[in-house]
């Protein structure tokens, strides 16, 4: 079986694509102090970079968007540097700043279903800039919000006429004298001439000094953001999903039985496009669980399922895309089913690569890479989670089991990465011939628990070539010879669409890394 295939990865491959990235620290925001303790609605629930990686995105549980802007992309003039004829290669420090931060959603209860509804930012989607305007989507469980951020002038009034203080003090205040009250003749007012002062601000005696205009002026800028719409009380039940349309018009929500989608300018309607719900409920076999547009092909998406299979949709088939164009699913290997098979089968993410031609999934045991035009099986796996499989019972005990962790791809499609426990993350090369498979940590010191594990074929998978199935760990512990600390938890990390550069979500600290 071809791993790489022309047009499964880009063809140009250099020696720098094949080895293993050197990983260092960044930047960090929110690192919280030995022993202190992190509040529920800080922790970090959903993280996204913007197209051109100069903006990033964060939503906590507490309701809240939090933005950072990029400032070393930028010269001493404030102009943008051409970033676009850079090579990817190069090795680049990316800096952000604090930008702004908002209530996004929240807290709400549903008295028709006595549920309540939490604040919590399920996803962030970056939608098409306009006029200097930065728009996003944001979701709870309920409703999705359009967000305008824009700079305002703050402007003040200068220069007034009168300062009261003084005026007061010169008895000029409410003592208008004969000669310069008005007079009405012939049904007209008429001013009379006060006396002509020396200069425009003096005083003269008995009189008002001369009046001007005042002036506006705009001393600086603040950030503000607005909510443009509220697309509310289309989804049953909780939204897992929202992407946008490569038309730059429209974006689909997804919740555990239906994918409906929307116009960004029609709030109040919305249609449904994807239905799996039975006709009774006792005949329910599979849940959605992540939905995505199609980066290119504005008719395409795909949704996965909690059964482990991704179904590719093509909306120019039909109004209510019910039958798929195209479904991937692993074959099952005989023997090999247990109570757990079905749980750690369930996707909990997917990813289209820039190009479109791949999708990336990752259920809770590994990353799966899937060629769109190869429906037989996926093209590379990556063991994850696999010293994890004699501790099932245990996790499930904990509810660990069903944690849902998300996966993200390169800008130049080399490489793959994915979160784990003990706040650590993995990065592996799916070029063909590269055994890049490494664990770092959220820390200030990410290659301080880095393993380096050479490739090495699962034990049921027969004689599929080595270099499909890399990255097993089968120790219980990680380069320090530590216990897995499943407390913690690295579920959401976003790679910069142009560089090799990292951010990750560590409960309330967000961490940059780039190589």
């Amino acid at each position: 079986m071809n791993v790489g295939g022309e047009g499964l990865l880009a063809p140009a491959r250099s020696a720098a694509d094949l080895s293993p990235l050197e990983w260092k620290f960044s930047q960090v925001f929110g690192e919280r102090t030995a022993g202190e303790e992190v509040q529920e609605v800080d922790i970090i629930s959903a993280i996204e970079f913007d197209r051109t990686g100069d903006h990033l995105a964060t939503g906590d549980r507490g309701g809240r968007v939090v933005l950072f802007e990029r400032t070393d992309t930028k010269d001493h003039g404030g102009h943008r540097r051409d970033l676009e004829r850079m090579d990817y290669s190069i090795s680049r420090h990316p800096e952000f700043r604090y930008k702004t931060e908002f209530q996004s959603h929240e807290p709400e209860f549903d008295y028709l279903k006595s549920l309540e509804i939490e604040e919590k930012i399920n996803k962030i989607r970056w939608c098409q800039t306009a006029n200097g305007a930065l728009f996003l989507l944001s979701t709870n469980d309920k409703t999705i919000k359009f967000w305008k951020i824009q700079e305002k002038k703050v402007k003040k009034v200068c220069e007034m006429n009168v300062d009261a203080s003084k005026s007061v003090e010169n008895g000029a205040v409410g003592s208008l004298s004969a000669s310069s009250k008005p007079s009405l003749a012939n049904g007209v007012c008429k001013e009379r001439p006060i006396s002509s002062p020396s200069n425009d601000n003096s005083i003269p005696s008995g009189g008002l000094p001369s009046l001007h205009l005042p002036v506006v002026t705009s001393h600086e800028t603040s950030l503000m953001a607005r909510c443009r719409r509220v697309y509310a009380h289309a989804h049953d039940y909780h939204i897992n999903s929202i992407s946008n349309n490569s038309d730059g018009e429209t974006f689909i929500s997804a919740d555990d039985l239906r994918i409906n989608l929307w116009n960004l300018e029609i709030s109040n309607q919305s249609f449904n496009i994807v239905d799996v719900k039975p006709t009774n409920m006792e005949d329910l076999t599979e849940v959605i669980t992540s939905a995505e547009f199609h980066p290119t092909h504005c008719n395409m998406l795909a949704y996965s399922s909690s059964r482990g299979s991704i179904r590719l949709i093509d909306l120019r088939q039909s109004a209510l895309c019910d039958t798929h164009s195209k479904l991937f699913e692993e074959r099952e290997v005989p023997g090999s089913r247990s109570f757990f098979t079905e749980i750690i089968a369930s996707i909990s993410d997917i990813k289209f690569a820039k190009n479109g031609r791949q999708v990336l999934s990752r259920d809770y045991m590994t990353l799966k890479l899937w060629d769109i035009n190869m429906d037989s099986g996926p093209v590379a796996t990556f063991q994850v989670h696999e010293y994890l499989r004699p501790k099932l019972c245990d996790l499930y005990e904990n509810d660990s089991i069903f944690d849902k962790f998300e996966c993200c791809l390169s800008g130049d499609g080399h490489r793959v990465a994915t979160g784990s426990y003990s706040n650590q993350f993995r990065v592996f090369g799916c070029s063909e011939g590269s055994t890049e498979a490494t664990t770092l940590e959220a820390s200030k010191n990410p290659m301080r628990r880095q393993v380096q594990t050479p490739s090495r074929p699962s034990r049921s998978l027969g004689n599929l070539p080595r270099v499909l199935r890399r990255g097993a760990d089968n120790s219980g512990a990680d380069a320090n010879g530590n216990s897995f600390d499943f407390t913690t938890k690295l579920l959401h990390l976003a790679w910069h669409p142009t560089e090799n550069s990292l951010a990750c979500a560590a409960s309330n600290s967000l961490y940059m890394y780039y190589a």
